[in-house]
């Protein structure tokens, strides 16, 4: 009976502690108990009621309190805190009540009388990273408040913390408390890791052909991967060094903002077969410099660079190298330097995400297969790619292929995170549902910042009507991701099928934004134009609606995913007909996977009253 009472929703969880409360017990237990219960009684819990909180857990001087609205939980948050500075006033300072706050947008497990959850410890985790009188704030909380209240948010970046298997990205909100505002300066985290922090940042192109930028940055992520192997370092993650990408600021603002104690800068010259290779490490604080060097080199030299740039970091800080981590290090994905060439030019067409940049892409990967047939990466390369193919663009590619090409890879590398993700998304194609849930969590046990995996099993959870889930997954690949425009529009799709309208507008706005950098980026990405027209008809904005759909549909009219989102937008502005019409065209051209998406896509929540619709729905049969 146990069983059947658990419940999983999203939910935003606000964690509060007492500061220094031992202290305060120590000094006069009585008055410090009183004080407690005074607080609560007249201030802290009809604060909470006010803003439609719940507590639903008391642990001595902690409380986690569940709102149905990030919104609500960040108006409650702050005025608490704001309310507690009067209240303190006039009291001596060493009788002070403090509360630090953690703030997170994610799962909660309701069991019987028992609440828990990822979503829960992560709150607990970033309430112990506020200051006194602070609050500390999840990337997915930071969005949705977005400019909505008067709150300034200073990027800590990503931290480690404790029984949290990925770093998590910190945000401090800063509602006018002085302390908080010095601690955003200063970026002294009060439980800042206890080995030295390293940001390194992307290292700049400097070649005569723009095009090569994908070398630049392929260099700057595995010498993140190989400095990441060193467990006496603290590495700040790809996603968050390369938000500060052509940011015009000095080094020691970066290394303020992102918390860390020193940052890596360089730059890439590529010409032909020769490579040279500048590298600079300097202390935040004091903007000094520590170790710089230059490599002019072959490029058949380039993984040789690699891992002398990352020893030499290593012995700078006086940091111990093990000897599996230097063997991890020293060791190359591959041998040849004009595959690992195309494999970083497929990755870098494979996160434009649209048909012409995916098939690119596994031509890229194709190649660097040719040039050395055991680059296990390149395989996992292809085996993504044929996966979004195939469910995305209604190519004929078997799932059979695809799961063999992810083997090969895994025969190869056994611990390929990105294999196990295609291997999930390609069984789950096939039918093959409770296979692929397996392949999605051991690509995530490997490595929880898998963009794919998480991505891939958000969508995954859509087709099953697990929207908590779908949503915790989707708002992890954003955090992974930062360009991942797809993301918030899937969990628009999301918010609005668990009835939150709020949440599902602003991750709208998200998209919106995301949208239109890459179509900056990239003008032809048809894909982009009409999931960004999606957006615009959900906020009522019609005729940009329209006009972005036609764009898209004007640059690849034959594509069958443009076609079923020029469906979703015509069903979101009322024209059911023209909707209908499409999706008549479009699903017996598709797999059994986008048929499931069809049924539970919320954007097509208009038309399911239509006469012509039962129609639609034989042909998902």
């Amino acid at each position: 009976m146990s069983e059947e009472r658990v419940e999983r929703r999203l939910a935003a969880i606000l964690a509060a502690d007492v500061v220094g409360y031992s202290r305060l017990m120590e000094a006069n237990e009585e008055r410090t108990l009183g004080a407690l219960r005074q607080h609560r009684r007249e201030f802290f819990d009809p604060t909470v009621a006010k803003h439609g909180g719940r507590i639903f857990k008391v642990m001595g001087d902690g409380l986690l309190v569940e709102f149905g609205s990030v919104l609500n939980a960040a108006r409650c948050a702050v005025e608490i805190q704001r309310g507690m500075v009067e209240r303190n006033a006039g009291i001596p300072e060493g009788r002070h009540f403090k509360f630090r706050m953690g703030i997170n947008l994610g799962d909660l497990i309701v069991d019987g009388d028992d609440f828990y959850g990822d979503g829960v410890n992560m709150a607990v985790r970033l309430q112990g990273l506020a200051v006194p009188g602070g609050i500390a704030c999840s990337e997915a909380v930071r969005h949705e408040v977005g400019n909505k209240l008067d709150l300034d948010f200073a990027d800590q970046g990503a931290r480690t913390v404790k029984n949290m298997s990925h770093p998590v990205h910190v945000y401090f909100a800063n509602w006018g408390n002085v302390a908080s505002r010095n601690e955003m300066r200063t970026g002294e985290i009060g439980t800042r890791p206890d080995k030295p922090s390293v940001a390194v940042l992307p290292f700049a192109n400097m070649s005569n052909d723009p095009d090569q930028e994908f070398f630049s940055d392929g260099i700057t992520e595995d010498i993140i991967t190989d400095l990441s192997n060193v467990s006496g370092l603290f590495v700040l993650s790809r996603n968050t060094v390369f938000a500060c990408k052509r940011r015009a600021l000095n080094l020691e603002h970066i290394a303020s903002e992102l918390g860390v104690a020193y940052v890596v800068e360089g730059s890439v010259r590529k010409a032909g077969n020769r490579v040279r290779i500048n590298a600079e490490l300097t202390e935040g604080a004091s903007d000094g410099h520590v170790w710089a060097a230059r490599y002019d080199r072959d490029l058949t030299d380039i993984f040789a660079v690699q891992d002398e740039i990352a020893k030499a970091i290593v012995e700078q800080l006086k940091v111990k190298l093990l000897p599996e981590e230097k063997k991890a290090i020293e060791q190359a994905p591959t041998e040849n330097v004009e595959a690992y060439t195309h494999y970083l030019r497929g990755r870098e067409y494979y996160h434009i995400a649209s048909k012409a940049n995916h098939l690119m892409a596994r031509q890229s990967f194709a190649r660097a297969i040719e040039l050395d047939p055991s680059y296990a990466r390149a395989y996992a390369g292809i085996a993504v790619c044929n996966t979004r193919l195939r469910s995305q663009f209604g190519f004929d590619i078997q799932v059979e292929d695809i799961l063999a090409t992810t083997a090969k890879a895994l025969a190869i590398d056994p611990n390929l995170p990105e294999a196990y993700a295609a291997m999930g998304h390609a069984l789950s194609g096939a039918g093959r549902r409770a296979e692929a849930v397996a392949a999605f969590e051991r690509a995530l046990a490997m490595d929880p910042n898998c963009h794919e995996a998480n991505r891939y099993y958000a969508e995954f959870c859509v087709t099953r009507g697990q929207f908590e889930m779908a949503a915790t997954y989707f708002l992890r690949a954003m955090e992974i991701k930062p360009t991942d425009y797809g993301a918030p529009v899937m969990l628009v799709n999301v918010f609005r099928s668990l009835g939150q309208n709020d949440q599902a507008e602003n991750y709208a706005r998200i998209a919106i934004e995301k949208a239109e950098e890459e179509l900056r980026l990239h003008p032809e990405n048809a894909n982009v134009g009409c999931l960004g027209a999606i957006m615009l008809a959900f906020l009522g904005e019609h005729d940009r609606a329209l006009a972005w759909l036609e764009r898209s549909l004007a640059t690849e009219s034959g594509d069958i995913n443009i076609q079923y989102n020029a469906a979703c937008t015509y069903a979101l502005l009322g024209e059911s007909d023209r909707s209908i019409d499409l999706l008549e065209a479009w699903l017996p051209q598709v797999g059994t996977e986008m048929k499931l998406w069809f049924k539970n896509d919320s954007d097509l929540e208009p038309i399911r009253g239509h006469p012509r619709y039962p129609r639609l729905t034989e042909l998902t049969e």
